[in-house]
């Protein structure tokens, strides 16, 4: 098979000159669009995805046709409804939606329109991290190529459908991933998550029914129109539950840190020891984050495991967004764990008291055993904010969230916790 077929996300990626409009059209590019106007309805678009059985890719894996059919349709629907495209990429050790931004920006443009097309949306919104500028400024240049064709604007391709689609660039909050505190910051709001129900499908952005995806998730729509849904399935080559391809990283002291598209169930020691080239030379794996920061550790034992949702949920942790952190064994798990603490400490939005307050005194006692001067309750207060930080006790995710490596950290690592206790006086002297 070739790259096009077994690689659908990446093979047109080139970062340093992506293509044009041209060059994109001449490798295939637009040709699930005007088969998705020419050939189906909205609804087919929609129960396309459904069957592929495309997942979200963003870190939470909620099935894609089953968000988009939640979205009011048929004449007595709302006129107006938006996509927007969640490309607010600041999970820690995150960086694969700014590869396909960068590298092909037409495919993204493209997956927006017939995504769009399938849910009658009237606006797009690309709602991009604000430090991603140079992919700000390629998804501008191929929006403006797109339009001048008649990809975009008043009646696509001739079609009694229209549709514009915009770049926004955030102000460059974590919170704004949550989509609904993304909705607000598109709006001019505050960026505070929203109360749900209502769901954004019903009522998003200005109060219209809105669907929220990402980046890899929506680029996947085009090549599941033009190829069908078995051939999506079959992508995976029976390694998952999970369907099509997954672009899998590694970040941190692996000998050849980056990302791959591979099929959706590539193991993670495959990940690590025959892509990443395995840890760097003097380095030993000390345990690893399955897929960015707020996520639970896991062990070497478990590198056989299956990077998918079922399984790396059933090993106690999550799989996210599938990019793989590596601790080595001369790291502090403290130091670690702080660090990553101190991030979701500053980017909480304050909206609710155990988030705004919980988190600073996190970083506090982490910072107290770092330095060896933690006191006796400290370990036993950090077990008890996992729990008051934890699901069901914050406004949104994320507090819980920045709990997961925390209590994975606890678990799996506790002596060096202990460690960070100060002794008496009298004990240090002997």
């Amino acid at each position: 098979m070739t790259a096009a077929e077994t690689q659908p996300l990446t093979y047109r990626v080139n970062v340093d000159a992506p293509l044009d409009l041209r060059g994109y059209e001449s490798q295939g590019g637009y040709a699930a669009l005007r088969k998705a106007l020419k050939e189906l309805q909205p609804a087919d678009v929609t129960q396309l995805v459904k069957e592929s059985k495309l997942s979200g890719r963003g870190g939470g894996g909620f099935p894609t046709g089953v968000k988009w059919g939640l979205v009011p349709m048929g004449a007595d629907a709302p006129r107006d409804k938006y996509l927007i495209c969640n490309a607010d990429e600041m999970e820690p050790g995150t960086f694969k939606d700014r590869l396909l931004m960068e590298g092909v920006p037409h495919q993204l443009i493209e997956a927006m329109i017939i995504s769009g097309y399938a849910i009658q949306a009237s606006r797009g919104y690309i709602f991009v991290r604000g430090e991603y500028v140079l992919a700000a400024q390629r998804l501008n240049r191929a929006i403006a190529e797109a339009r001048a064709a008649g990809y975009l604007g008043a009646h696509v391709q001739g079609s009694p459908w229209s549709f514009e689609l915009f770049v926004h660039t955030s102000a460059g909050r974590y919170i704004c991933g949550e989509e609904t505190a993304l909705i607000n910051s598109l709006e001019g709001r505050r960026a505070n998550p929203r109360a749900k129900p209502p769901y954004p499908q019903v009522a998003g952005l200005w109060g219209k029914p809105t669907v929220v995806n990402n980046v890899e998730t929506l680029s996947n729509v085009p090549h599941i129109v033009l190829h069908g849904t078995q051939w999506f399935h079959g992508l995976s080559q029976g390694r998952s539950k999970d369907t099509g391809t997954k672009l899998y990283g590694v970040c941190g002291r692996a000998r050849h840190p980056g990302i791959w598209e591979l099929p959706f169930g590539t193991s993670a020691r495959e990940i690590l020891e025959q892509h990443a080239g395995g840890m760097q030379d003097g380095r030993e794996l000390k345990c690893w984050l399955p897929g960015g920061a707020s996520t639970d550790f896991l062990l070497p034992e478990h590198l056989d495991l299956a990077m998918d949702f079922e399984t790396i949920a059933q090993a106690g942790s999550r799989m996210g967004t599938g990019l793989i952190t590596v601790v080595d064994c001369a790291q502090s798990i403290i130091s670690v764990v702080r660090n990553l603490e101190e991030f979701f400490s500053r980017e909480s939005c304050g909206w609710c008291t155990p988030c705004r307050d919980g988190l600073p005194w996190t970083v506090k006692l982490l910072m107290a055993l770092e330095r060896g001067e933690g006191q006796p309750r400290d370990i036993a207060t950090l077990e008890q904010l996992t729990r008051f930080l934890g699901p069901g006790k914050t406004f949104c995710a994320h507090a819980p969230g920045a709990m997961e490596p925390l209590q994975s950290a606890l678990k799996f690592f506790r002596p060096e916790f202990e460690a960070g206790i100060a002794r008496p006086a009298a004990q240090a002297v002997a």
